[in-house]
């Protein structure tokens, strides 16, 4: 129910927005990946040896799952992500931290700035 409310939620603030501004900023979504998504995941070049062995890299996403649009879009709904990240005018979904977790506050478009981001990656071979 909260993918589907965010879902309304993403096309409602992002409709009244310039074209650009809906398909996300590319420079900001790396930033956001380097800094927030690195310690987990492998991110193209910047981290390629990398990330926790279990987790699947952004490259390995996009290539891989014909849905990884709404996997981005929702990443923060999907476990282990609500342990830890917040987005604002969403609430924590989890009261207690784990004491390995940062947490993280991101904005609404910073969703869509790391898809657009991601769908920049060249998938590897």
């Amino acid at each position: 129910m909260f993918a589907l409310r965010i879902s309304f939620t993403l096309a409602a603030a992002l409709s009244s927005s310039a074209p650009a501004q809906s398909e996300g900023n590319i420079a900001n979504g790396r930033q956001l990946s380097q800094t927030h998504c690195a310690r987990c995941h492998v991110i193209g070049d910047y981290n390629k040896f990398g990330g926790i062995g279990s987790t699947p890299s952004f490259q390995l996403l996009v290539k891989r799952r014909p849905d990884y649009e709404a996997r981005f879009e929702t990443f923060f709904e999907r476990p282990p992500h609500p342990a830890f990240v917040t987005i604002k005018g969403f609430g924590r979904r989890m009261e207690h931290l784990p004491a390995n977790a940062a947490p993280v506050e991101l904005p609404l478009s910073a969703v869509l700035d790391i898809l657009a981001f991601a769908k920049t990656l060249k998938p590897k071979n």
